[in-house]
């Protein structure tokens, strides 16, 4: 068992002022498989200061040396890949195969992107011709405080870290404490490329102590944090006094709109995008929708999709899904499924209890509901599990009313092959993201959403500018140069 109690704070590895141990729990045999420290407000005061402390420094860094410092965590990483997928493996169930082709390269997929973006970005430029010796000018925002899941915690962390690292800004990164392990690994990439002292910050603990702490904080400039719904409403409140940024990547209910001219294959990677990962994606296409002419058989369809899934431990190879993170999870979606059950959804394959033959992990059945009505729980509600409700509607805007008819506004979908339809509905539909026919968001796409999904717009030039403040300046000389 990994015996990991320590903080990264200011370029090393701090004992907690005081230990406060709690097991990490790998989800696909209950049994712990790490030891880590719950932080206390006091070894967060200690973090926040060494980043307060390494900001003035870290700021005025040349732009481009900050670039060389972030790259080398992409040569760490690949010296540590495997290491870094094993790990996500154990800690939080996502099946070994699918935690090295897309959990772990999350890392370096964004930070490549961030890189790109980085050179687009213009520190001090003209306002316009119009306003000679008027410049705006990007500076970093200062001390900020990332809090990121357990679900796809890389991608968060990565999404987070390294472009407040590049804008000049310092950090005090909280992970998930369901998932801490893969975070001290970055931080160890972070110490292993250079980052000096201060810059990046660590403190494991949990939302009501380590995450008040940090959102709370006068001398923290900025919250940047990915999770529920209602502990991002919680955040903000906590973040008001102090009038800092705080941008929020929050929960999904996402439609996806399926027509009956839509391609061959859209049912099946409509059922595989919902379970990948167990379910637990804030953008998972959770309520398909089906044109009527097309429903029957579609469900139909879906229901073998469903069935031909298999489930099994994170660290056995092969394409299956494996545990949800924890018991309260678990015992979470069971609550869903019985109430769609008891509401009248008509269950087609799936259900209560684990998968035939397992005993022991947090595993669920893959779950399909059809005749699911507009206003059910399992319809309104994010469940966060591999269960998909399937909706008929008879025209387009029905669709529409019902996709937006939703308190969440993260990622929907649309699948038809007629691409006037397609492109009208791209912008008829409430959401940050529109995914169509299941071509991926482009490379350095931002990430995020409106209404109760939260507003942050995370990759790319937009994910870098989360993290600067714009000066406006006036009669500045642009004939001098600066010392």
């Amino acid at each position: 068992m990994l015996i990991r109690r320590d903080f990264y704070i200011n370029g090393r590895w701090v004992a907690p002022v005081t230990p406060n141990d709690i097991p990490v729990i790998n989800p696909s045999t209950e049994e712990a498989c790490a030891i880590i420290s719950l932080g206390s407000a006091a070894d967060t005061e200690i973090a926040i200061a060494a980043a307060r402390t390494a900001f003035p420094s870290w700021a005025a860094t040349p732009p481009a040396r900050r670039k060389e410092l972030i790259t080398g965590i992409l040569t760490q990483y690949e010296k540590r890949a495997e290491e870094m997928a094993q790990t996500i493996a154990m800690e939080m169930g996502a099946p070994i195969d699918f935690a090295r082709s897309e959990q772990a390269p999350c890392l370096p997929w964004h930070l490549i992107n961030f890189l790109q973006a980085f050179d687009q970005i213009h520190w001090l430029k003209p306002l316009g011709d119009h306003a000679p010796g008027a410049m705006i000018a990007m500076e970093p925002i200062g001390v900020v405080g990332l809090i990121t899941p357990w679900n796809w915690p890389m991608n968060q962390i990565a999404l987070k870290a390294i472009p407040a690292m590049l804008a000049g800004c310092t950090c005090v990164l909280k992970p998930s404490e369901e998932s801490p392990l893969n975070a001290m690994l970055f931080a160890e990439f972070c110490h292993d490329a250079g980052i000096p002292p201060g810059v990046f910050n660590l403190v494991n603990g949990d939302g009501p102590v380590v995450g008040s702490t940090l959102s709370a904080h006068p001398d923290v400039e900025m919250i940047s944090f990915t999770g529920s719904t209602r502990a991002g409403k919680a955040i903000t409140k906590a973040a008001s006094d102090s009038l800092k940024r705080v941008t929020l990547e929050l929960g999904g209910k996402g439609a996806n709109l399926l027509f009956a001219d839509a391609d061959d294959h859209a049912v099946l990677r409509s059922v595989k995008r919902m379970m990948e990962n167990s379910g637990q994606s804030c953008n998972a296409p959770s309520r398909l929708l089906v044109e009527r002419s097309v429903y029957n058989k579609t469900v139909s369809k879906a229901a073998k999709i469903a069935d031909s899934i298999t489930v099994g431990p994170a660290m056995t190879a092969g394409d299956h899904i494996g545990p949800v993170i924890n018991k309260r999870q678990w015992d979470q979606i069971q609550n869903y499924i019985q109430k769609g059950i008891t509401e009248g959804a008509r269950l087609v394959t799936g259900g209560l209890g684990l998968p035939e033959g397992m005993k022991k992990g947090y595993f669920v059945r893959p779950t399909i509901f059809a005749d699911v009505k507009p206003g059910m729980t399992i319809e309104r509600e994010e469940i966060f599990g591999p269960v998909l409700s399937i909706i008929p509607f008879d025209t387009e805007e029905e669709a529409v009313c019902i996709a937006n008819d939703t308190p969440y506004g993260l990622t929907n979908y649309v699948q038809s092959s007629d691409p006037v339809r397609a492109n009208r509905l791209s912008r008829q539909l409430r959401s940050g993201m529109v995914e169509m026919n299941g071509e991926p968001r482009g490379a350095g796409s931002p990430f995020g959403g409106i209404k109760a999904s939260g507003r942050a717009r995370e990759g790319g030039i937009w994910g870098l500018e989360e993290f600067l403040e714009v000066k406006s300046i006036s009669g500045y000389d642009s004939t001098i140069t600066s010392k």
